[in-house]
């Protein structure tokens, strides 16, 4: 009689396992139905082989030394900290300036003899600007060089050529509009705009305060100052914590903030899985083991701790490691540290993270062994519980007996 029921259990289950196909919900096609109904169908490796060729490279001291900690980037060792003062800023060509020129008494060139009640006595020309030639006029001076000289030297110049004419003149060279001595602030701040520089001088964080501000945490905020065709760029909390890096700016520079993202993703046997950020500016695989939550006593392997990352195949060839790859385009290799070594961990301290770099976790092997042990109990339990189910029905009174 068992064996009959547990023939018919067996039946029963076969019978629904093949309506479940077609009977139970799912929220799309299978993976069988797609499969028969595509037009084409590219198929990749055969089952056991990979979809691309990869290095496996376990973390040792000699590997370290190929991955240093990225070199702190620099704004003075580029531009020079200039600490001696702020520039000088001479008048360039777009700029806006008004002259005045006094004289010591009326009648001479510009203040005439009946001049009445004139207030004072000089005469404020036209406001005029700086023409492309970097010159402006002056009545009986004629084209005075402006560009590239400072205002003292412009109002001397002024002087001479006026000195046999005018009555003791005296320049006043005011700048109404300086839109050569220019600065640019671009990107991730609140206000990005260009302003003119001040005459006590402008560094770095007074231009960015200037613009509002940086939008984002100074822990992704990269600045690039761009100056005569070069650039440098330094982290915003590096300006902060270092002040000799908060340099001194030129007319024509440019600023450009931007925020840089850094994650990793973090899979497997780990207390968090998902999009990690960074939030600092260079983390180390120890670091982001732990703010991925560890190493998960119940599951993990600490001995098969993987990053995942494309290296450069320049790097891989100094190693040793013969790659037949484009330079650029990034060589996949996947980095193991056993960290069931206890030295592990010094190294794993210094093994730096990547953007977008992978840490995966793997299970222990008796993880997995428990998996087919549930799956053994969970489908004997089944079986059974049909079993004795069929064997009831088929003859009721038997439930009732004692």
């Amino acid at each position: 009689m068992w064996t009959r029921g547990l023939r018919s259990g067996g039946t029963l289950i076969a019978v629904l396992g093949v309506s479940a196909c077609t009977t139970l919900p799912r929220s799309g096609p299978d993976d069988k139905a797609i499969r028969q109904e595509a037009a084409f169908h590219i198929q990749g490796p055969k089952a056991g082989n990979p979809l691309l060729d990869y290095a496996l490279v376990d973390l040792t001291p000699n590997v370290l030394s190929y991955f240093p900690q990225k070199p702190a980037t620099s704004l003075s060792a580029g531009f020079g900290s200039k600490r001696s003062g702020p520039p000088s800023v001479s008048l360039g060509v777009g700029d806006v300036v008004e002259v005045s020129i006094f004289e010591s008494a009326a009648g001479g060139l510009f203040v005439p003899a009946d001049a009445g009640s004139r207030p004072g006595n000089y005469v404020t020309l036209p406001r005029q600007t700086i023409d492309t030639g970097g010159n402006l006029s002056v009545p009986y001076a004629g084209r005075i060089r402006a560009a590239g000289r400072s205002m003292a030297q412009v109002q001397a110049d002024i002087e001479r050529r006026l000195a046999d004419r005018a009555i003791e003149p005296q320049v006043v060279l005011n700048l109404v509009e300086s839109r050569s001595s220019q600065i640019s602030v671009l990107g991730d701040v609140n206000s990005p705009a260009k302003f003119e520089t001040t005459p006590n001088g402008d560094r770095v964080l007074d231009a960015i305060s200037r613009a509002g501000g940086i939008t984002a945490s100074g822990a992704e905020s990269y600045i690039t100052l761009q100056r005569n065709g070069t650039s440098a760029t330094v982290l915003f909390n590096t300006l902060l914590e270092k002040p000799e890096e908060n340099i001194y700016l030129y007319p024509g520079d440019t600023i450009f903030v931007n925020r840089e993202r850094r994650t990793f993703l973090a899979l497997g046997a780990s207390g968090l899985t998902g999009r990690i950020d960074f939030e600092e500016s260079n983390i180390t695989l120890a670091e982001a083991v732990g703010k991925s939550g560890g190493l998960l006593d119940a599951s993990a392997d600490p001995g098969q701790v993987f990053v995942y990352r494309l290296v450069d195949p320049a790097i891989l060839a100094r190693m040793g490691i013969p790659v037949d790859f484009k330079a650029g385009t990034g060589y996949p290799v996947i980095f193991r540290s056993n960290m069931r070594d206890p030295s592990a961990y010094f190294l794993a301290q210094s093994f730096p993270m990547q953007d977008k770099d992978i840490l995966y976790v793997s299970n222990a092997d008796a993880v997995e062994l428990t998996k087919v042990f549930n799956i053994v109990a969970s489908a004997t339990s089944t079986v059974s519980g049909t079993a004795t189910d069929v064997v009831l029905t088929s003859n009721p009174s038997r439930a009732f007996r004692k």
